[in-house]
């Protein structure tokens, strides 16, 4: 009897553990936000933040809304992807005016290492340097999987002569 309150307990345990161990495999969107919330909870909580929903497209099976105004550092635009009408992805776009391409690549190692740390190391899954035309385009990216969800960090650098555009991109995607 008291080898079968063992085994019961050590089951317990072991379920609860495992439990606990797949519930922090899983990486949750930004600002609050749960996979599966639906548009209207989403759209109520941008409107709450005094963010604006600055368009809505439709993309094959999926919506996506490209919002303003929330509040963190150097975020310029934040896109909403919505599959069956409810929260599927969220896309973080960052652009710092006035920083050149040594600030953009510091920038962009420091938070890399900070997803490895956090996640394991990062899988490089893009690396192009497109010098065909007069506009030089450089896109860098690594790709982290977290139990049933995705987070990819990209560089993207587009130059011609004195002129540049440089973004980092933080995404996150249910699976």
């Amino acid at each position: 009897m008291k080898t079968r309150s063992f085994y019961a307990i050590a089951l317990a345990f072991f379920a609860s553990s495992t439990m606990s161990i797949f519930a922090a495999d899983e990486l949750l969107p930004p600002f609050g936000f749960r996979w599966n919330d639906s548009q209207p909870r989403v759209e109520s909580v941008l409107n709450g933040a005094k963010a604006r929903i600055i368009s809505r497209d439709k993309k094959e099976n999926k919506d996506i809304w490209t919002v303003e105004g929330l509040v963190h550092p150097g975020l310029k635009r934040t896109l909403f992807t919505f599959k069956g009408g409810v929260l599927y992805g969220v896309e973080l776009q960052y652009e710092y005016q006035d920083r050149g391409i040594e600030w953009y690549n510091q920038r962009m190692g420091d938070i890399r290492r900070y997803f490895d740390a956090k996640y394991g190391t990062g899988k490089l899954v893009s690396r192009s340097r497109d010098t065909d035309t007069d506009v030089i385009q450089t896109l860098v990216g690594y790709q982290w999987m977290v139990g049933t969800t995705m987070l990819e960090l990209f560089y993207f650098s587009a130059e011609r002569g004195q002129q540049s555009y440089r973004t980092i991109s933080v995404d996150y995607k249910a699976m």
